[in-house]
């Protein structure tokens, strides 16, 4: 992998890990099936939250900052 590549990488995961630290988690939905009479179907929606650690974040920033110094040493 060549430095710009490093460097790109670096920068891309450091934006990855401030937009962790913003948001609190990934949302979703569960559909889950509460009735089935013939053709007749009743479906509860429930919002729900993927949390996101900031342990997670903080590895993701620390692993970007690292490539974009890798990457900035190497093209020196």
């Amino acid at each position: 992998m060549n430095t710009k590549s490093l460097i790109q990488v670096g920068i891309a995961l450091i934006f990855l890990a401030i937009a962790a630290f913003i948001y609190p988690g990934v949302p979703y939905i569960n559909r889950e099936k509460l009735v089935e009479f013939g053709p007749v179907q009743a479906i509860a929606e429930t919002n729900k939250i993927l949390p996101l650690s900031p342990l997670i974040g903080g590895l993701v920033l620390v692993g970007g900052i690292v490539l974009v110094v890798v990457g900035v040493k190497n093209s020196s």
